[in-house]
């Protein structure tokens, strides 16, 4: 964790908790070493933060390419980890990138969705995902986050200090045989591991007593 990471890691973990009482359920579940893929549901621009600070490791995120021509923002952005993406199309200096950090035993947060929700509600995954595990064999560590979309939600310009909780489940271990193509095409086996994933982050829930 370089020294620039971890002033903004710090300061994340302050804010979080002192303005959006953030709490993170199950962290034991966090793997803290070898490759692993973070996925998220996506629903406001806090989420990559959020997402960032239930590891004790320095982890690796996607950010939009426009975002290196903000002044001062985009020359710390390689030092947050942040790899730019051209959202246009399909961007294969990015995924290489991703690729070669997964295989190189780095942690990455990923959105199947692909873009933020429009309503806080969950969105259908992407086949990316599906790709960058079938590439990698990477484990996928699902985690839902409750309250981003109330706190800044999407075309808002207004923050609202809301209580924001991510729960965190359990990891999943892809066989062989899941990670190889049937009589069908790559694109479906990419699509049926997004959606396993997403099923996965479907699936959690808030405990009771933060309902």
């Amino acid at each position: 964790m370089n020294f620039t990471y971890y002033i903004f890691y710090t300061l994340s973990k302050i804010i979080a908790r002192t303005f959006f009482q953030y709490r993170v359920i199950h962290p034991e579940r966090m793997i803290e070493s070898g490759p692993l893929i973070l996925a998220v549901n996506h629903q406001s621009y806090f989420d990559p933060p959020l997402a960032g600070i239930c590891s004790k490791r320095a982890v690796y995120f996607l950010a939009r390419k426009t975002l290196a021509c903000i002044p001062l923002l985009g020359k710390l952005l390689p030092a947050f980890n942040v790899i730019p993406v051209d959202r246009d199309g399909n961007d294969k200096t990015a995924l290489k990138k991703i690729i070669h950090l997964l295989r190189s035993g780095e942690g990455v947060v990923l959105f199947p969705e692909g873009t933020r929700s429009p309503d806080g509600k969950l969105q259908k995954a992407h086949s990316g995902i599906g790709l960058i595990i079938a590439k990698t064999k990477a484990p996928v560590l699902p985690m839902r986050l409750f309250g981003p979309y109330e706190a800044f939600p999407k075309n808002s310009k207004k923050i609202n200090f809301r209580p924001i909780t991510i729960v965190l489940g359990e990891p999943i271990y892809f066989t062989q045989e899941e990670l190889t193509p049937s009589d069908r095409s790559d694109r479906e086996l990419y699509q049926r591991l997004a959606d396993r994933v997403m099923k996965a982050i479907s699936a959690l829930e808030l405990p009771r007593e933060l309902k």
